[in-house]
């Protein structure tokens, strides 16, 4: 199959810079991501060192093999900028000055200057080099990645053997030579720029797609989580409870709730102010976490009622816990002494089964009971 180059060419240069306007204008209109604002100048470079690169064979040399391949080499490194940047690094300047650098320097030796194959290998390391170290960023970041990056992965990696075969079959030839003949031709230049209309396409898709996921976790994650204490709140408790409780069910684990409620929450702000309470809420919140194991749930689900779900505790277990922070949480420093207390009411799957909404009614009416017996205790299900 025969390829046009000059319309790959112009095709190429109308995506990139279509591409590019497009990620210009969801960098502006999606509060300032980084990385879109990485991208789209990473397109628009690319479209800049393309028409630059085009410019051969028109007497003014120096643009396309000095300017337009630094240009490119700013497009390469800001390709790798845009994923560092995601995976939540920092741009590193020389990393991205530094292809373009060395080429212009080079560009001052007239042995590289007028090698076209060594051009092309040079070309061709670099850009390896900074595909590679996109790919390497994603990778490292893995763990920590909690969106589907493994298509921009594959896509670098894909980018970086396609330069590599490069470095080895193409011996480079010129510009003016490629679109001779009416530009019909299968030289590797062809393959060239097809490859790089359809990785420019394939990394805004994807890029895109991991900064919306994101972007969409986030906001799952803030709708699940109460602002003042960083704890769940009552939606993301129900949640999680509901699925710890299914599988305790499931491996025949009891489970115990405590309903936690502080003592003279109001008069606390009324006496001291709003920050005051707002204090005491995050204190007894880093308590109550200090007591919990990795598989259990805790949550605000009211102004001052927490919950706390103990995976694989009876309710014998789940008094010392509480008694525990019932302790931690009264001694506190505080503005007069014994004004920070808390009553804890206390149920298990051996009294209510493994159902939360009747778990929770049970431990409200231990909670009740803890209040009316003079608040700052526990109070196990069924009230003695």
């Amino acid at each position: 199959m025969q390829l046009n180059i000059p319309t790959l060419v112009l095709v190429d240069i109308y995506v990139l810079a279509l591409v590019g306007l497009l990620m210009l204008h969801a960098w502006r209109r999606g509060r300032r991501e980084p990385t879109l604002g990485y991208l789209a100048a990473t397109l628009l470079l690319g479209a800049l060192g393309t028409v630059l690169g085009s410019l051969r064979g028109i007497g003014m040399d120096f643009l396309p093999l000095v300017l337009g391949n630094v240009v490119l080499q700013f497009c390469a490194a800001l390709n790798w900028t845009a994923l560092r940047v995601f995976t939540g690094r920092q741009p590193h300047l020389p990393g991205i000055c530094a292809g373009a650098a060395i080429w212009a320097l080079l560009c001052l030796n007239p042995a590289f200057y007028e090698s076209l194959t060594v051009r092309v290998v040079l070309s061709s390391m670099m850009t390896v080099c900074y595909a590679g170290l996109g790919a390497f960023e994603l990778w490292r970041s893995r763990k920590s990645l909690e969106v589907a990056y493994i298509p921009a992965l594959l896509l670098s990696l894909f980018h970086m053997a396609f330069y590599c075969v490069r470095i080895v079959v193409d011996r480079g030839m010129p510009f003016d030579r490629a679109i001779a003949s009416s530009g019909q031709g299968t030289s590797f230049f062809s393959l060239l720029v097809f490859e790089t209309l359809l990785y420019a396409i394939g990394i805004a898709f994807v890029t895109l797609a991991m900064v919306k996921e994101r972007a969409e976790l986030k906001f799952r994650a803030a709708a699940y989580c109460d602002p003042l204490t960083g704890v769940g709140n009552r939606r993301a408790f129900m949640t999680t409870g509901e699925y710890l409780l299914e599988s305790c069910e499931h491996r025949g684990e009891p489970v115990a709730l405590l309903l936690c409620d502080l003592d003279h929450f109001k008069r606390l702000n009324d006496n001291y102010g709003h920050a005051a309470g707002d204090e005491a809420l995050v204190a007894f919140t880093r308590i109550a976490v200090g007591s919990m194991r990795k598989q259990d749930v805790f949550g605000r689900i009211g102004g001052e009622e927490f919950a706390c779900l103990l995976a694989d505790a009876d309710d014998e277990a789940g008094a010392q816990v509480a008694e525990r922070i019932r302790r931690e949480f009264a001694d506190l420093p505080f503005q007069e002494p014994g004004e920070l207390s808390v009553s804890i009411g206390i149920v298990s799957s051996k009294e209510a089964g493994y159902d939360l909404f009747r778990l929770l009614s049970l431990a409200d009416d231990a909670l009740y009971a803890a209040k009316d017996k003079g608040r700052n205790r526990i109070q196990r299900y069924p009230a003695e």
